[in-house]
């Protein structure tokens, strides 16, 4: 098993004068969601198979323009016990930049939400917004990741996740410090391993290597892969990594319900893990956690 090295011996803490003056916006991993686009067509097909594979239900689907700019789109809230989607199948072209933001972070407060990311070291791409339930924005970190920032008029209330699904980010290693620096800032959250002999088979790369860092913080889980971007298929597509109890089993839930194995199981030293493709075409990782 690969030794597993804490973050404060590698990476750049957030100070003491940064924690003191930033403010946690975050609200829970039950409310982070995942973002997939799918052509209408592909809306039933999809959602049926995600809940069969996962558990759950979709919210009443409906019709809206939820950007800053003439739009429409059918949309829709996937809940399952493993975590949350929103959906969008566009009945228009859809919009710079839109599409390209991986995940959705409910805050407590979108002025204040907004200021916490440009302080942490973000960059604000899509200002503030009204949508028909409340206001959005849309942040880029270094790396180029991106990911949406949502507030409701009226607060939602979901169920806890029975498992938190990884936020599955790959980022270079020229700007891997100061992503999960400034994301800790923004976040609030601690690395729980960072691991730079993590066994590279998990990005399937057999036989080698590659740094992986693990943060926890109020908006659930995200994995920060580091690579030099020499990926095989279908690595980098995937945006979120769910844990299941038993990787065979959901694996067979998955392909009778119409989802592709794009890469078979594969075990690492703490956990088993696939790649799949869901009818519409959205990929996803599922892993389960070893016992030892």
């Amino acid at each position: 098993m690969a030794a597993l090295v804490l973050s404060a011996s590698i990476l750049a803490p957030v100070n003491a004068k940064e924690a003191a003056t930033s403010h946690d916006v975050a609200v829970g991993a039950q409310y982070d969601t995942t973002h997939v686009y799918i052509a209408p067509g592909d809306f039933d097909t999809f959602v049926n198979s995600f809940t069969a594979t996962f558990g759950g239900k979709p919210s009443k689907r409906g019709t809206f323009n939820v950007l800053p700019v003439p739009s429409s789109t059918e949309g829709q809230y996937v809940w399952t016990p493993a975590g949350t989607l929103s959906t969008f199948a566009f009945l228009t072209p859809i919009p710079y930049p839109f599409g390209q933001e991986r995940t959705g972070y409910l805050v407590t407060d979108m002025d204040e939400a907004i200021k916490e990311a440009r302080a942490a070291g973000a960059e604000v791409i899509v200002d503030k917004f009204k949508d028909p339930i409340g206001l959005d924005a849309v942040i880029q970190w270094p790396g180029g990741v991106k990911m949406q920032l949502y507030w409701h008029d009226t607060a939602p209330h979901y169920d806890p996740l029975q498992t938190v699904p990884d936020n599955r980010v790959y980022v270079s290693a020229d700007t891997a410090e100061t992503f999960v620096h400034d994301f800790l800032r923004f976040s609030h959250g601690k690395v729980v391993s960072d691991d730079r002999k993590a066994d590279a088979g998990e990005i399937g790369k057999t036989g080698q290597s590659y740094r992986r860092i693990r943060i926890v913080s109020g908006f659930g889980k995200m994995q920060v892969n580091v690579t030099d971007g020499h990926l095989p298929y279908p690595y980098g597509h995937e945006i979120s990594g769910y844990e299941v109890s038993d990787l065979d089993a959901t694996l067979a839930k998955a392909t009778a319900a119409g989802a592709k194995i794009l890469s078979p199981r594969y075990d690492a030293s703490d956990r088993s893990s696939a790649i799949v493709q869901f009818p519409g075409g959205y990929i996803a990782e599922i892993h389960a956690p070893k016992t030892h």
